[in-house]
């Protein structure tokens, strides 16, 4: 081989050697542009389902609370209607507290 077709082959080279850091940079840019959008649409994904898991949670909270307050509203009124037989209690009581 002649020298001009060494030094053709070293300005290939140094042409491939452009065109590979080129693409290298416009590789590195998409990929650090794409990691960005996906790092958005995640943390809005997250929001959106966090807002709707709170929802949840205070509607089943609520839901609790209902249930509960029935619930103690439903007790109240069972207790209520019952008349205690104080004479009956103390005799109990002292029936109870003479054994020991």
């Amino acid at each position: 081989m002649g020298k001009k077709t060494l030094d053709h082959l070293l300005e290939i080279e140094a042409e491939a050697s452009i065109i590979v850091n080129e693409t290298q940079r416009e590789a590195d840019w998409r990929l650090s542009e794409n990691n960005e959008k996906n790092r958005i649409n995640f943390e809005t994904r997250c929001k959106t389902e966090i807002k709707i898991r709170q929802a949840r949670l205070e509607e089943d909270k609520a839901a609790v609370l209902n249930q509960y307050q029935k619930a103690l509203d439903d007790y109240r009124k069972e207790i209520s209607v019952i008349n205690p037989d104080n004479e009956k209690f103390c005799v109990l009581l002292n029936s109870y507290l003479s054994l020991g």
